[in-house]
């Protein structure tokens, strides 16, 4: 599933992060790494960025970015 897709409340775990160049870099950068447990906290109004908790500190991507990330759902 892509990161992309999951709901507000739910946790994963990143299989892979896709992307080339400066976008992959910037994720990989900001901690979002293989094997990296995420949780989506929340959702903008407009549902466009969205709030997610990495490794105890929170991070905002927009959805295209999260597009670029797979993940395995944990719940």
């Amino acid at each position: 599933m892509l990161l992309s897709e999951m709901k507000e409340g739910q946790s994963g775990r990143i299989v892979r992060v896709g992307g080339s160049g400066v976008l992959r870099r910037r994720i990989l950068e900001m901690g979002l790494l293989k094997d990296t447990e995420v949780y989506v906290e929340k959702y903008a109004p407009l549902k466009d960025p969205i709030e997610l908790i990495v490794k105890g500190y929170h991070v905002s991507l927009r959805v295209e970015e999260a597009a670029h990330i797979t993940v395995d759902s944990l719940r």
